[in-house]
């Protein structure tokens, strides 16, 4: 039989490492204490700087009141805080932080500095932090009033948590949400998020108004779509504030904002009721963009409930989401805006709908044959055929068809008749003579058996004596039906010759 283990006291370096692994899960869970201990100070200008995702830079510098000098060299242990001095104050705490665990989670898995000044310092104080003790002495140096901290190397000891966060890409992700959500929430107060070395890519104005935060973050299409929603109730201690899409906005993937007393949490329950109200009115797998902020009677809430905060419990919260849902969907109902509809009508005897479908679809591609030539320099055809003046051009644009056939007819009944009168004038003399054969299946070999010896001007206003006049006439034409007779006449030539 196995012997039982022996029960040991663990280290308090293994112990802090293993509560630190709980608090800060990723990246985007040590810059949400962060920026909590900023607000918690009052500020109102957070800059945020970003490297590789926040796992090998991650700065955060706000003009808040500042960590005493005297105080720098416990800041970094645990359960150190100034909001919370005894237990019941935890039943109406009012700030963000409470446990005195956000900065020494952090030293344990990274090496942190702190850079900070009061209103009353003369000066500015370095410290440097690891495992939560400093690292060495305390150096005074220039800075602001404010604070500054640097977190370098995340889960530079925690080799298996490194491995298991997907990319930096995705982490810088997580780390923009939770800028958004904070900046949306805490208008008056100024966010700028940038990666290092790179452009801004949130940056939001001192006392600006949430519907500002929401177009800068979440784009123009939501912020246009958004109706104020406004309960108050005395009987269940809560008030609510908030802003939803209306039904003509709709996403596969949906964003709720919940903010109860200030605190960015998450609550599935109330995730679930919100979406049931839309279900109604948006298609299937689509959601809506809601931001919510509820304030409850603090003594009311359980806000210790999660190692990151994330989530909360809070008493009647049947009452309370039901209250929710009835307020969300009286504003969708009472909604006056038209909602946009996207249909295809069809109106009786219409006969060209399917062909304008098809024409829209099937049609859209252009063929060579479609195609418009529209560059000046590129070759053309017309340089392959011989120019006529402009006079005769314009005489052959106002004649007919049948006017042009008559005057072909003519033209080649004079040159027969040409060649006919100067062989019975002299059989004796020999012209040179360029013989052209004309088939039945070669119908246009009148174009390519003109040739062109001309002895004077040609005449403008006659086009035909230019190719077929009798100054021009050393052409014989043979009929195909006469040309065994021709052939025998050419023989007796030769012979005679």
């Amino acid at each position: 039989m196995a012997e039982p283990g022996v029960i040991r006291k663990l280290e308090e370096n293994v112990v802090n490492r293993i509560a630190a692994g709980e608090i800060v899960q990723r990246p985007a869970n040590a810059l949400k204490e962060l920026i909590e201990n900023s607000l918690d100070a009052h500020s109102t200008n957070i800059i945020i700087t970003v490297k590789a995702g926040g796992l090998k830079y991650l700065q955060i510098q706000d003009n808040g009141t500042g960590i005493r000098n005297d105080n720098l060299d416990i800041v970094c242990e645990r359960f150190t805080t100034s909001k919370l001095q005894q237990y019941e104050d935890l039943q109406e705490i009012n700030t963000y932080g409470f446990r005195g665990e956000a900065l020494a989670s952090i030293s344990y898995i990274s090496h942190l500095t702190i850079l900070t000044k009061t209103s009353t310092d003369k000066c500015a104080y370095k410290a440097s932090y690891e495992n939560g003790k400093l690292k060495g002495p305390i150096k005074a140096c220039a800075g602001n009033n404010g604070t500054q901290i640097t977190v370098e190397d995340l889960f530079y000891n925690v080799i298996a948590r490194k491995r298991s966060l997907r990319s930096p890409t995705e982490e810088y992700t997580h780390i923009m949400d939770v800028v958004g959500g904070y900046a949306i929430h805490n208008s008056h107060v100024g966010f700028t998020l940038k990666k290092f070395g790179e452009k801004t890519d949130i940056k939001t104005a001192i006392n600006s108004s949430v519907v500002d935060n929401i177009r800068i973050i979440h784009g123009n299409s939501i912020a246009r779509e958004l109706l104020e929603i406004k309960l108050d109730d005395t009987t269940l201690k809560m008030s609510l504030h908030g802003y939803v899409t209306n039904v003509n906005y709709s996403h596969k993937k949906g964003t709720m904002l919940l903010f109860i007393n200030h605190r960015l949490v998450d609550s599935s329950s109330i995730r679930k009721a919100v979406d049931s109200v839309y279900s109604t009115y948006l298609p299937k797998n689509a959601h809506s963009f809601v931001y919510l902020s509820i304030q409850l009677d603090p003594r009311n809430v359980d806000v210790n409930v999660h190692p990151t905060k994330h989530e909360v419990q809070f008493l009647h919260e049947e009452q309370i989401i039901e209250r929710i849902k009835s307020c969300i969907e009286s504003k969708l109902l009472s909604c006056n805006s038209s909602r946009v509809m996207y249909t295809q009508a069809r109106l009786p005897g219409a006969t060209k709908v399917d062909e304008i479908i098809k024409k829209m679809t099937d049609g859209a591609k252009v063929y060579a044959k479609d195609l418009v030539r529209v560059s000046s320099d590129t070759q053309k055809i017309d340089k392959f055929f011989q120019v006529a003046s402009k006079q005769t051009e314009l005489e052959n644009y106002n004649k007919t068809d049948a006017e042009k056939i008559v005057d072909t007819e003519k033209g080649i009944e004079e040159s027969a008749n040409v060649v006919q009168s100067r062989e019975s004038a002299s059989e004796t003399e020999i012209l040179p003579k360029i013989v052209v054969e004309a088939t039945e299946d070669e119908p246009d070999v009148l174009d390519s058996s003109l040739v062109h010896e001309p002895k004077e001007a040609s005449r403008p206003n006659d086009k035909w004596n230019v190719h077929t006049g009798v100054e021009q006439a050393n052409i014989t034409y043979i009929d195909p039906k006469n040309r065994s007779k021709r052939e025998r006449s050419n023989t007796r030539e030769w012979k005679r010759s």
